[in-house]
């Protein structure tokens, strides 16, 4: 059997490493804005964004050394990551205080939450199929329709040009593998990428759980990405399949999901800037202790054409139409719970422009869903830049949560908890000021916003407990990101305060801390790096009482052992703090990851 060394050696080689090169690093250059494209539809300079944005691209994900996604994302302002258990294990992402399934997830495009249950399942998505993470902060409902009530994240999935393997050892009898290859030229290319990934785990449930079983639950994940491109004059055609099979034990028992995404994609070239995109998705989640299986398919159409106006401004108009087919199976009696499907239909149009030191943008969206009928959302944005200061900016915006299958046709338990095909959608109205510092010295960004949500939906409805539209909420908070050299050293992180509470109770809302901090500093030295990074959470409610802060502190290093070989090592929880995410729910203490990653490009 493998002997991994222990956490307490780990720590003591990275620290030590990182304290003998420490004085003989060289200043790292200053970062070109990102061209980003989530915030407007269309590629933008991230810069110009009227809107908090940030980006993870894979130069950092593979400096991050994470095991997965969510130890990524909870380092972003805004963001806040709540998952009971190790790897693997159900998870939520809380954008700004809102709803898990108030931030609408795109993977290239292409729309990721099922209709069933509304959420996405953030603990399978493989983040060695990442190339690039963009989140827009504040609401996108004019650009994009439901969901985006506290903002838009959207995966970029990889390419592979050449040959490419890595694999990797972790705490918990966690490995992992990947491999891939692609060509690309002028005219196009192919690309291919499988990943796997097996762990142990830890138990996901302690004595305070309610369905506590002391034994691990293991993770195991299997995926596949794989892309082509044609490119002419005057066309290109993209097509992009993503796939994963997922094993996930827990303590009741073990659940299969498996996910499959293909999408085409026709555009006009820079002279004629439009785009058709047809996308089909589907889901299946099935557990067997529940004897439930929930399947979803989704076809997707889109269509959008740009405009310039003038010399600095642009014109989109788009359509959308959507089917989602959704269906709950009881694999007892192997019979539907119910089978239905639902169709929607949008138009939308934005218009951004700049004129001087002043930019603009405008939006509009109308979607008409056969369940309850139409819904318009408006948003607007203004941004004055001044000479020699900030860039201040302003903007208001409109959005809304269509129910989900569940909510509207689920016969419930027994007539208990059932769904209401009489729903609305929830509506929220949000408004944001912030400012945008970029200096010699540091680039600094803040923002204050507010959000109040109606019509939020709840299974408290008679005797029955029927879904309702009943309960409000209002979101509230001020973020500060800033990035800096300090001599050799980059430093940068954000700092958060929010309220998240129940309009009606004034009760704050559970699992999302007043108060957060990240900060992250590294260091180059020659080809490699290397840095640490401390994230911070104040206490938050959760059932059965107040949970209490804490702070994590981690370590990385990125380290060429040879031209076509790299060595990423990652520690998480350096000092083994004990804290909770969920009552009742486990998280892990110290742990270590080693990766070895070959790479001949």
């Amino acid at each position: 059997m493998t002997t991994f060394p222990t956490i307490q050696q780990v720590r003591l080689g990275v620290l030590g490493s990182i304290l003998s090169v420490a004085f003989s690093a060289s200043a790292q250059d200053a970062r070109q804005p990102e061209v980003i494209v989530t915030a407007t539809r269309t590629p933008i300079a991230q810069d110009e964004a009227l809107a908090s944005v940030s980006v993870i691209d894979r130069d950092m994900i593979e400096q991050a050394g994470s095991s997965d996604v969510l130890t990524l994302l909870r380092s972003q302002a805004g963001l806040d990551i709540v998952r009971g258990g190790g790897l693997g294990q159900q998870a939520s992402v809380f954008l700004r205080g809102s709803n898990s399934n108030h931030v609408l997830v795109l993977i290239d495009g292409v729309r990721m939450a099922t209709a069933t249950t509304g959420g996405y399942e953030w603990e399978h998505l493989p983040l060695a199929q990442i190339e690039r993470i963009e989140i827009v902060r504040g609401p996108r409902a004019a650009l994009f329709g439901s969901d985006a009530i506290g903002g838009v994240i959207q995966i970029f999935t990889r390419r592979a040009n050449g040959p490419s393997a890595a694999v990797g050892v972790a705490s918990h009898d966690t490995w992992s593998a990947e491999a891939a290859y692609g060509q690309r030229g002028d005219t196009g290319g192919f690309g291919v990428r499988a990943a796997a990934t097996d762990s142990v785990g830890i138990s996901a449930q302690n004595a305070d759980g309610f369905g506590f079983d002391p034994d691990r639950d293991g993770y195991q994940q299997t995926s596949l990405t794989a892309d082509a491109a044609l490119i002419g004059e005057a066309l290109r055609f993209d097509a992009q399949l993503l796939h994963s099979d997922a094993d996930i034990e827990f303590d009741e028992g073990e659940s299969d999901q498996q996910v499959s995404s293909l999408n085409l994609t026709l555009a006009g070239g820079a002279s004629d800037p439009w785009r058709v995109a047809l996308a089909r998705v589907h889901e299946a989640l099935e557990t067997g202790a529940f004897f439930s299986r929930f399947e979803t398919r989704r076809t997707q159409l889109e269509a959008q054409r740009v405009f310039k106006v003038g010399a600095n401004g642009e014109w989109l108009f788009g359509t959308s139409v959507v089917n989602d087919d959704g269906r709950s199976v009881d694999t007892f009696s192997d019979l539907a719970t119910y089978d239905d499907e639902r169709q929607q239909r949008a138009v939308f149009t934005s218009w951004r422009d700049q004129r001087g030191t002043l930019d603009w943008e405008i939006g509009a969206r109308n979607d008409h869903y056969d369940s309850f009928g139409g819904e318009t959302s408006l948003q607007a944005a203004l941004g004055w830049r001044i000479e020699g200061g900030p860039r201040l900016r302003a903007s208001g915006g409109e959005g809304f949560r269509a129910p989900t299958l569940n909510e509207l046709y689920s016969p419930g338990f027994s007539g208990l908890f059932a769904g209401n095909p009489n729903l609305g959608p929830e509506r929220s109205r949000a408004f944001e000021l912030g400012a945008d510092w970029q200096g010699n010295w540091a680039d600094l960004s803040l923002s204050a916003y507010r959000n109040k949500v109606d019509g939020l939906i709840d299974f408290s409805g008679g005797e029955t407990f029927q879904a309702i539209n009943i309960r409000r909420a209002e979101l509230r908070g001020v973020e500060l990101e800033a990035r800096a050299p300090v001599g050799e050293w980059q430093l940068s992180g954000n700092l958060g305060w929010q309220q998240a509470r129940d309009a009606d109770s004034d009760a704050a809302l559970l699992r999302r801390p007043s108060r957060k901090a990240s900060i992250r500093v590294d260091h180059s030295v020659g080809r490699g790096r290397f840095g640490l990074d401390v994230h911070a959470v104040s206490g938050r409610p959760d059932f059965g009482g107040e949970l209490a802060g804490y702070a994590l502190v981690g370590g990385w290093l990125r380290w060429p052992v040879a031209d076509s070989l790299t060595l990423n090592l990652r520690l998480d929880n350096l000092f083994d703090r004990d804290y909770t995410l969920v009552r009742g729910f486990n998280t892990e203490g110290a742990t270590a990851s080693v990766q070895l990653r070959w790479s001949p490009n």
